[in-house]
């Protein structure tokens, strides 16, 4: 048990590359590390600080690593390597100044003692350090850059986080009418055809091409290193509605649920140099619609994420598989089954067990692909997905946004999104969309 043990820990060492020979046995509070290293150096003991610094630097600490290079530079207590010594200065230059304080609770978060981690994660400072951890290698060469990460690290209202972009648009504009979709049957077209009325006429479709579109999405960093290798786990929830404010009775046509659970690990300094891989995520996520019979939609995925930075650009590379689920009988995809003298009548189960939308992957395809890009007080954005000829058919979608301070606000921001393709709503990911949106968002996120 003791080898196997022993392996995975090595086996993690190596994918997150977080681990580093060299420290102290037993490691001691940061802010006491920080304090029993500066001691040290003026004393001029520099082979003894050099474990205290090479900790702290590996958890992010700017002033650490400032440090670590001099005394690579200046050959102190290590033999002198100017290779090392600007790598270090590099690194802290490029790195999000966020060190600079020491959190209260912190120290217990870098604990050898796994139940000392533990409890750490109750503390108020396991969610903020975590958010200023998952900045830390971010780079902030420009104004833009540091004022929204400032923005974000902050962590307030509870540990709960702004996640996707949260925005209220009351211009959606839509090419085509949306269709509306009954519950106990497939659709209006085949009720007629089966039942000889002409309903699709008059519920067929909402009456306006211009709906309300709105979305909240928060987050919580529920651990930070509890399993001593810079990770953070994460819990997530995002809510999407469309509102046919302008149609007669003003029905909400479409509300999107997903929750969502991830783990995010720091990628290896070389990695995060060489490409600018700054993290990892794995997930799982969820959607469904919260309807039933015919109006159904869900579905289950895990997913891998990369989340890579280029100066002022950021963007993240997804791929997922989704979890399969036992098929519904093909009369009801079909929406009707055959009486005993062959005639068509409606299919009586609309709420069969079953996957509601087998072919969504024929739609959504197996990924995505985001970038946020800052230039001065504007922010662009975009989603790209593709299906790769998936169901024998190209499909995919395209998303761009720009956003802009309202008035100078730091929390309130004009809002321009124009999306085209399949998936934006479960109700409809199987029907080409194009739509233009205006209004303001209340947040900014950067992956």
């Amino acid at each position: 048990m003791k080898r196997i043990i022993t392996a995975v820990a090595a086996l993690l060492c190596i994918v997150t590359g977080t681990l580093s020979a060299g420290e102290p046995a037993k490691e001691i509070p940061a802010d006491v590390a920080f304090e029993k290293a500066r001691t040290l150096m003026q004393q001029k003991r520099f082979t003894e600080a050099l474990p205290y610094l090479k900790r702290l630097a590996k958890h992010g600490n700017k002033a650490a690593m400032y440090q670590l290079a001099n005394l690579y530079e200046k050959g102190l207590g290590v033999p002198q390597d100017y290779k090392k010594a600007t790598e270090w200065y590099r690194r802290a230059a490029g790195s999000y100044a966020y060190t600079r304080k020491i959190l209260k609770g912190q120290a217990d978060l870098f604990s050898d003692d796994f139940l000392q981690r533990l409890k750490a994660q109750f503390s108020d400072a396991s969610s903020q350090a975590a958010n200023e951890a998952m900045l830390a290698s971010l780079e902030t060469d420009t104004k833009e850059t540091r004022s929204l990460l400032s923005e974000i690290a902050s962590g307030r209202f509870f540990g709960l986080q702004p996640y996707k972009t949260n925005y209220l648009l009351p211009a959606a504009y839509a090419s085509n009418l949306y269709a509306r979709h009954p519950s106990a049957y497939k659709s209006y077209a085949l009720y007629d055809r089966i039942m000889q009325t002409n309903l699709y006429d008059q519920y067929g479709t909402y009456g306006a091409h211009t709906e309300v579109e709105f979305q909240f999405s928060l987050k919580k960093n529920l651990t930070y290193n509890l399993f001593g290798f810079g990770e953070i786990i994460t819990a997530a929830y995002t809510q999407h509605s469309f509102w046919q404010l302008y149609s007669a009775s003003s029905p909400f046509r479409e509300t999107n649920y997903m929750p969502e659970v991830f783990v995010g690990f720091p990628t290896p300094p070389s990695i995060n140099e060489s490409v600018g891989l700054k993290a990892v995520r794995f997930g799982f996520l969820h959607q469904s619609n919260g309807q039933e019979g015919y109006r159904s939609r869900s579905w289950n995925r895990l997913y891998l994420q990369g989340l890579f930075q280029r100066e002022n650009l950021f963007f993240t590379a997804r791929v997922w598989y989704r979890i399969p689920e036992a098929d519904k009988s093909a009369d009801y995809y079909r929406g009707y089954t055959l009486d005993a003298s062959g005639n068509p009548i409606l299919y009586p189960d609309p709420n069969e067990a079953g996957d509601d939308n087998p072919d969504i992957v024929d739609y959504m395809g197996y990924g995505d692909i985001s970038f946020r890009y800052l230039y001065k007080r504007h922010q662009f954005g975009g989603l790209v997905r593709y299906n790769f000829n998936k169901g024998g058919q190209s499909r995919g979608a395209v998303q761009l946004e720009w956003s802009y301070p309202f008035l100078g606000s730091k929390s309130t921001f004009w809002y321009l999104k124009l999306f085209n393709g399949y998936g934006e709503s479960l109700i409809d990911y199987n029907r080409n969309v194009t739509k233009l949106s205006f209004g303001f968002s209340f947040s900014r996120g950067i992956f």
